[in-house]
């Protein structure tokens, strides 16, 4: 490979370092043809991009779009799968179930690390954390659902039986003010 062809890939990888907020560093070696097919496929369906990338010409991209964090950099040791995501949470749900679906001796693919919500998360046994973060759009809608649970309360007490009671309260201090 030469230089020209190692700039065009390091320029690819940074731009998807740029397009996806979140992205996964794992090891899938091992696995044989047959499984390989189907996490391909898995990613694909998930909206997961996965690439199998050098270590050194992924430092370089990550120092390109300025997200080289040193701890991340140390996990680029042997055999590396970057997978790419808009959703922080889908790549570790997606390794979760394909290793139930596929088990391995090594319960590969192995997550080295990841980049999620703009923090690091170091080692395979953080692949649990990962499943349960939440992405922004879920942590708004549970904000909503939260400042929209009291408005509810009152508006189902006025139209329950309560709400007569609302109404002739109501009626009682129109006809006193009159």
């Amino acid at each position: 490979m030469n230089r020209e062809e190692k700039a065009q890939i390091i320029d690819n990888l940074a731009e998807q370092l740029q397009q996806f907020p979140h992205f996964y560093v794992t090891d899938a070696s091992g696995l044989n043809a047959e499984q390989t097919a189907k996490l391909r496929k898995d990613c694909y369906e998930k909206n997961v991009k996965l690439i199998v990338v050098k270590n050194t010409l992924f430092v370089k991209a990550l120092e390109k779009a300025e997200k080289a964090e040193e701890d991340l950099i140390g996990t680029l040791t042997g055999s590396t799968a970057i997978m790419f995501a808009e959703t922080g949470n889908a790549p570790a749900k997606l390794i979760k179930d394909f290793r139930k679906n596929n088990p391995t001796p090594d319960a590969k693919p192995v997550l080295k690390s990841a980049y999620v919500e703009e923090c690091v998360y170091l080692g395979n046994n953080t692949l649990e954390d990962l499943v349960n973060v939440k992405s922004r759009e879920e942590l708004i809608g549970d904000i909503v659902a939260l400042l929209q649970s009291p408005a509810k309360n009152v508006i189902s007490a006025l139209q329950a039986s309560a709400g007569g009671k609302v109404a002739g309260l109501v009626k009682a201090l129109e006809e006193r003010e009159n």
